[in-house]
């Protein structure tokens, strides 16, 4: 990266960052993208399972809630105008007895408040009608949910954005966020090597992911006074044997648990199966998967698929979500804002940007194509 002037300097090359990269240049900006890996999309945005969610959980009113609604539509825009990998597949949220049942009734009352009305409930007839393998006393239907190539949709928009002129700086790591005179800031990166270079804007959009918190304290935030410090959660994923490939057809989730979703059977787009995430609060991002933990998945998917072994597990990946929530603290939406009220002018900060980030990639790149005008 050269020293330049620019409209705007967007941090983490991420989908996120990459998505407001090309809708930035769309609108007519100048835009420089730095990320401190060598490649684009290395960190959340590919360690996942890949769903288009439907906006089930969230609090009405919530920015997950809504940008994940408008996410999922544009999403599903985007793949079909582009030819990415992508199926409509459809979730049963199952109730294993029934005093499960009054959470997915909460569940669909709350889809149906966040504009989600496609969702139904089924009996236990109904759900063993559509998948036999599967043991519920009823389930939520969400027909909508789907899954995607997440490295075909991080590499579309790395095309729109270097196809609208982005300039790309890989391989740098930032080290100071800075005012640069009254309207203006100042990025200071610093590549593997150790060479430095900087460069000035009017806007810098902190996608930084992980680092996110890091990036704000850079810019001279309290992180800790305004909840912006972020917390690190692990995830592992085991998949399943190819003997238990056309188990399910659709995707498989428990009832919501304290920490996260519960520990779900998901398809990829070739029809192999995967069970995760688990959630793991852990202080530094790793991404080893335990063989020890094949009996605590094994266990979680025997609630709702008997069928299912031990043996049948295998480690798979891990991926490390930045939430704005700790072990023990209630929901915590994403939080999409300039930082101008905080003393930093200028910058836009992406925080706790966790699940349904991917899916609400397009959702959050208009929100900060609006904060940068």
């Amino acid at each position: 990266m050269s020293a330049a002037d620019v409209d705007v300097i967007v941090i983490g090359a991420g989908v996120v960052g990459l998505a407001c990269a090309a809708e930035l240049a769309a609108l007519g900006r100048s835009v420089i993208v730095i990320e401190r890996e060598t490649r684009v999309g290395q960190g959340t945005s590919s360690r996942n399972s890949g769903v288009i969610h439907a906006g089930i959980y969230y609090p009405k009113g919530s920015l997950k809630a809504q940008l994940c609604l408008e996410g999922r539509e544009q999403l599903y825009a985007r793949a079909a105008a582009r030819g990415l990998p992508h199926r409509e597949i459809g979730k049963l949220i199952v109730a294993v007895d029934v005093g499960e049942i009054a959470t997915l009734e909460g569940l669909l009352a709350r889809a149906h408040e966040n504009g989600a009305r496609e969702l139904r409930m089924l009996d236990a007839r109904a759900t063993r009608a559509l998948e036999p393998a599967v043991h519920a006393v009823a389930a939520l239907s969400s027909p909508r949910t789907g899954i995607i190539d997440a490295h075909a949709l991080i590499e579309s928009y790395l095309h729109d954005a270097l196809g609208r002129d982005v300039s790309l700086a890989l391989g740098s790591e930032v080290i100071a966020l800075e005012p640069s005179g009254a309207q203006a800031l100042r990025v200071t990166a610093r590549t593997a090597t150790g060479e430095v270079s900087h460069a000035r804007a009017s806007h810098v959009v902190n996608a930084a992911g992980l680092s996110a918190s890091h990036v704000a304290a850079l810019a001279g935030l309290d992180i800790d006074r305004l909840g912006y410090r972020q917390h690190l959660c692990k995830g592992d994923y085991f998949k399943l044997s190819g003997s238990k490939r056309g188990l399910v057809r659709r995707l498989i989730y428990p009832v919501p648990q304290a920490a996260g979703l519960g520990v779900h059977l998901t398809l990829d787009l070739d029809g192999a199966l995967r069970a995760g995430p688990d959630t793991e609060y852990i202080d530094a991002p790793r991404y080893d998967v335990s063989p020890a933990k094949r009996g605590v998945f094994g266990a979680a998917l025997r609630r709702y698929l008997p069928d299912v072994c031990d043996e049948d597990l295998e480690p798979d990946y891990a991926g490390v979500r930045p939430k704005l929530q700790g072990p023990t603290e209630p929901f915590r939406d994403f939080v999409i804002e300039s930082a101008a009220a905080h003393g930093a002018p200028g910058l836009i900060n992406l925080l706790g940007i966790e699940s349904p980030g991917l899916t609400a990639c397009a959702a959050i790149a208009r929100r900060v194509g609006a904060l940068a005008g």
